[in-house]
């Protein structure tokens, strides 16, 4: 582990994957913030980190607005990278696989809530279109659609896209702005008399240094932060589970990120197969289980996939993984912001599966609110932590 080259920084971010990386960048990048910033990693392989596990999805179709224009924005920074990044001529260009997502609705219920999901996500400028059985099937013949009522379905910054090419951008520009980014481990904070401030945080290898603001940037394991500053978060890891398949009859076009009625879902991925879903028992788990339930495959996914693609019923597994949401089991949307009584204690916590998608919108948001002491550009204040006080949830009916 490091020592930090300084014994007080104006922020310090506990956490440097895709969320505390695009944090840095967009608080070194902005003109009018000039203080001092140290990012601490305790892992800077990132090996188990949500940002190395995921699937890279990103969608427009989400329940609330305020999602729907978070990933607009994030294809946005995607689609236009290089200007965004200062237009260097070693900057790569991301891209948006835009196959779209595909919501199956095998009830009316579910088919009602998606219809009003497509008007609201159109009023916002997303293209979804709400689709029959017979639209469907038209043009994507493989689907076996007897139970099927309605479904939702968007081509236009839908897809998978290149996130890790942000998040090595955002860690090296970052690093050239004059962010330090430190291996080390925050394993204690100190507050001041009145409980309302943050004044210093402890490292593991025993420095204790002073802060400005802390943000707690920490994955899955943002409680054990928070709990650090006296505070309670409803953020636990939950397991997801992911398989890479080859079909012995692949299918001739691309296949949407199909969410079946069973919970599971897929998408193409490259000439092969893309799986997962949640499992039956979906409860909190060790920070370091990323043990494989192969059985799932076999109870639960293998099944859901044959039965909606006829086409795959001969497949064979190539690659699987587990990895972590940092759930925020109050309502499945993010906690974003200063804590009510510790102002300088701010969250960036329980994306629940979204943060990659996300990471964009929120790093400039936070940079917004640390520089500005407010959002100028979204409003993001229906993340902020208020409601989780008040148990309050502002609800995400669109989780995967």
């Amino acid at each position: 582990m490091q020592a930090p080259k300084l014994k007080s920084y104006d922020v310090i971010i506990a956490g440097g994957a895709m969320l505390g990386s695009s944090i840095a960048w967009f608080l070194s990048n902005n003109k009018d913030f000039t203080g001092k910033v140290l990012v601490v990693e305790r892992d800077p392989t990132y090996e188990f980190a949500a940002t190395s596990l995921t699937n890279s999805s990103i969608r427009m179709q989400f329940s609330e607005p305020i999602n729907v224009k978070i990933s607009q924005f994030g294809a946005d920074f995607v689609k236009n990278f290089k200007t965004y990044m200062g237009g260097g001529p070693d900057l790569p260009q991301p891209i948006i696989q835009n196959f779209g997502y595909m919501y199956l609705a095998d009830t009316q219920s579910f088919a009602d809530q998606l219809k009003a999901d497509q008007k609201m996500q159109a009023a916002c400028g997303a293209g979804t279109r709400h689709m029959s059985p017979d639209e469907i099937a038209s043009a994507y013949p493989f689907y076996q659609l007897d139970d099927i009522i309605a479904g939702n379905h968007n081509l236009v910054d839908e897809g998978y896209f290149e996130g890790a090419t942000l998040f090595d951008w955002w860690k090296r520009q970052a690093k050239q702005n004059g962010v330090e980014y430190l291996h080390n481990e925050i394993v204690g904070m100190t507050k001041n008399v009145g409980d309302t401030r943050i004044e210093s945080i402890t490292l593991k290898t025993g420095e204790v240094v002073s802060c400005g603001t802390v943000i707690n940037a920490s994955g899955t394991r943002a409680i054990l932060t928070a709990r650090m500053a006296g505070i309670e978060i409803p953020v636990e890891p939950r397991k997801r589970m992911t398989f890479i398949f080859d079909a012995a009859k692949p299918l001739d076009r691309d296949l949407p990120l199909t969410i079946d009625p069973s919970g599971v879902h897929m998408r193409s991925e490259g000439k092969y197969y893309m799986t997962g879903g949640p499992p039956d028992d979906d409860h909190a788990v060790d920070y370091n289980d990323f043990e494989m339930d192969h059985g799932i495959w076999e109870s639960k996914i293998w099944p859901a996939v044959a039965n909606r693609i006829p086409q795959f019923e001969a497949i064979k597994v190539i690659n699987a993984w587990a990895g972590h949401y940092d759930y925020n089991v109050l309502d499945q949307n993010a906690i974003l912001g200063p804590h009510s009584v510790i102002k300088n204690f701010m969250f960036c916590n329980g994306f629940s599966g979204h943060g990659f998608q996300q990471s964009p919108a929120m790093g400039r948001g936070m940079s917004e609110l640390i520089t500005y002491g407010e959002f100028r550009t979204l409003d993001l204040s229906p993340f902020g932590f208020t409601r989780i006080e008040r148990n309050e949830p502002f609800l995400e009916k669109a989780v995967i």
